[in-house]
């Protein structure tokens, strides 16, 4: 009895011994200083009362369970539901109202004077902006991870989204690796080239964006018309103006001409939500998903 109970003991004491060894190394994770856009950002502890001006670093931060300590986002983070959301904009910023919030971390995705006139009032200001590739949105969440101490949990997210990722891609054959895609962002037929950052998604389909040869001024964001579209004969249209605008399959059809568009003929034409299709956050994955489903039909 008694070898048992000092088995016990010994036993508890390493156990303990480990949660205390578990518990400094959370600890020293801070302060951390962190190479963001804007420069070297240090953070001294673990922000507690962080405010998002960016839609998709409010959805990184849930995802990687940091939803906790956020104390306020901006008017366009939608998602998730209990994302504390306002009126504050990540566009024209009101400083006095975001000062009211005590941020102790400011998490912002366009550059300019502000960043500057917030670190004068001594808040500590991380700037992700936009990016150009998935490797580059991959490092954004794990950027964010180590700024709110939640590095395990934002490499899961990472590993999570390339499994996921090469999943769909592989799962189109390789008859359909090739087709001509559309991206409409309005019904007055904006579209996306392959050098923007969705653009670059369906070049790694293998697919061919139409909307590139209309691209004179390479703005990234051309207006083509209806008949250069109907000549381009996509094989895939993909609606991004689904919320905003109400374009759907069905109204895609009834547009003169288009119902001789193969992709109309093959039922690949699919509306998207439109902030899923905007953000380069762990949803895209399901944007993703979608357009695999769409390039296999037929």
């Amino acid at each position: 009895m008694l070898r048992r109970t000092l088995v016990l003991v010994a036993t508890l004491a390493v156990a303990l011994t480990l949660v205390a060894a578990a518990g400094s190394r959370t600890r020293a994770a801070f302060p951390i200083t962190i190479q963001a856009a804007n420069g070297p950002v240090t953070i001294a502890k673990q922000p507690t009362r962080i405010v998002s001006l960016s839609p998709t670093v409010t959805e990184d931060l849930f995802a990687i369970g940091a939803g906790k300590q956020v104390v306020a986002v901006d008017d366009q983070s939608d998602y998730p539901k209990q994302a504390p959301r306002t009126k504050l904009s990540g566009l024209n910023l009101n400083v006095e109202a975001l000062a009211a919030y005590d941020p102790d971390l400011v998490i912002v995705s366009y550059p300019g004077p502000i960043i500057g006139q917030l670190q004068k009032l001594g808040m500590t200001v991380l700037l992700e902006p936009a990016i150009d590739t998935m490797a580059e949105a991959y490092e954004q969440i794990r950027q964010i991870g180590r700024a709110t101490g939640h590095t395990t949990q934002a490499a899961k997210v990472v590993r999570t989204m390339q499994v996921k990722f090469t999943r769909a891609i592989r799962s189109v054959p390789k008859s359909h690796r090739h087709l001509r895609v559309y991206h409409e962002l309005t019904p007055d037929y904006y579209s996306a080239t392959s050098a923007t950052f969705i653009g670059r998604i369906y070049k790694l389909f293998g697919f061919k964006n139409v909307a590139d040869a209309a691209d004179t001024s390479h703005s990234g964001y051309p207006q083509l018309s209806g008949e250069y579209i109907l000549s381009s004969d996509p094989q895939l249209v993909v609606l991004a103006d689904s919320v905003c605008c109400g374009q759907s399959a069905a109204t895609v059809a009834k547009r003169p001409g288009w119902q001789q568009i193969d992709a109309v003929k093959n039922h690949r034409v699919i509306a998207v939500n439109d902030s899923i299709a905007s953000r380069w956050g762990p949803r895209l994955v399901d944007f993703v998903a979608a357009i695999a489903a769409a390039a296999r039909r037929g």
